[in-house]
């Protein structure tokens, strides 16, 4: 009986968690120059649909880290069950701020979402699929 196994690897430098692979940039750059550099790299921006993802950023030391939404556009940003208890208290508060970041929060002493302006430099977060052998 031959037992085939599925072999999967992230590339140098990206972290692997579940079915992808993840890299945090540490150049602070706005949300479009991200989306264009992760997409250079065959990857999207991330966009943190689970709550196993947001932890798995907050370690990554993620703070400041712009995702792959324009909350304004994208309704799973806002509306999906799982992205609500990621939001600071008061979140999203300007309509003008389009872009999402994960920052800590002194006084709360936790880790959540605000929106900020898309043109400010951030660090980012890319997500791609495991590369299957």
């Amino acid at each position: 009986m031959l037992i085939l196994e599925d072999w999967s690897c992230c590339p140098t430098l990206w972290s692997s968690f579940q079915s992808s692979c993840y890299f945090i940039s540490t150049v602070r750059q706005s949300w479009a120059e991200h989306w264009k550099n992760c997409s250079m790299m065959g990857a999207d921006l991330a966009v943190i649909s689970t709550k196993d993802e947001q932890v798995l950023s907050n370690k990554q030391r993620g703070e400041g880290l712009v995702y792959g939404c324009d909350i304004h556009l994208t309704p799973q940003c806002l509306f999906h069950c799982e992205f609500c208890g990621f939001w600071h208290s008061g979140e999203p508060n300007n309509p003008s701020e389009r872009c999402a970041i994960v920052n800590f929060r002194h006084p709360s002493r936790k880790w959540g979402w605000n929106d900020v302006y898309c043109h400010e430099a951030e660090k980012s977060i890319c997500e791609m699929m495991k590369i299957h052998l």
